[in-house]
């Protein structure tokens, strides 16, 4: 088998798998209409992600619906399809995975931390939570700060702004008003810590009066 039905078999395996993962989200409400998008390490030298491809109903991805990048975000040269278009975001999908050696980036548009950035623009903190060793981190007395990222439409920008103000113990970052990204050696664990961060940033803004939806509880 050459080298490239190998890779053509590598990026439809992770097509699949980002299909399923898009299908979960889409069903929690997490990636409503086509907005959002997951990525996939495919390999590290040179760095290569499968991205779901934008436009798209996340809720009904094939397998084919992914398209190959490079750190930069921009369509790698080995895409099957030369006309395929990856979504902006990508740009912060391929710095993240290059800054902190993630398999697997998930970007959504969660609400309960959008409210809390609005409410702690400065950083979103947790502590004292059973739910927080799902990040990673301690359940009582470990301090965690989420950071919260100005939202904008310059990739780069916010790619800078990520490697800033990024905590190499936090695998989570909100963008205001907008969503968040989280990520993890491969795509159940990026699952996991997007579901434990909803959990813990909801139960913050609980116990400060606030429910998940923006209101006063």
């Amino acid at each position: 088998m050459s080298d490239l039905d190998i890779r053509a078999i590598e990026l439809e395996s992770a097509g699949a798998a980002l299909a399923r993962e898009s299908a979960r989200y889409s069903r929690m409400g997490w990636m409503r209409g086509s907005s959002g998008n997951l990525s996939l390490v495919l390999r590290r030298d040179p760095l290569r992600l499968a991205v779901t491809r934008s436009g798209v109903d996340k809720g009904e991805l094939a397998a084919h619906d992914v398209v190959v990048v490079d750190r930069d975000g921009a369509t790698a040269p080995e895409e099957p399809d030369a006309t395929a278009r990856p979504s902006a975001e990508a740009g912060l999908h391929g710095r993240i995975a290059a800054a902190t050696g993630a398999g697997a980036v998930v970007h959504l548009h969660v609400l309960a931390p959008v409210v809390a950035a609005r409410r702690w623009p400065n950083g979103i903190v947790l502590r004292d939570m059973e739910m927080l060793k799902g990040l990673g981190r301690g359940a009582h007395g470990d301090e965690v700060v989420v950071p919260v990222v100005p939202n904008g439409q310059d990739m780069a920008q916010l790619g800078d702004a990520f490697e800033r103000d990024h905590d190499a113990g936090t695998p989570a970052l909100v963008l205001a008003d907008h969503g968040i990204y989280a990520w993890g050696r491969d795509l159940v664990q990026a699952r996991h810590r997007a579901e434990c961060l909803e959990w813990t940033i909801r139960y913050a803004l609980a116990i400060d009066g606030i429910s998940a939806d923006g209101f006063d509880a």
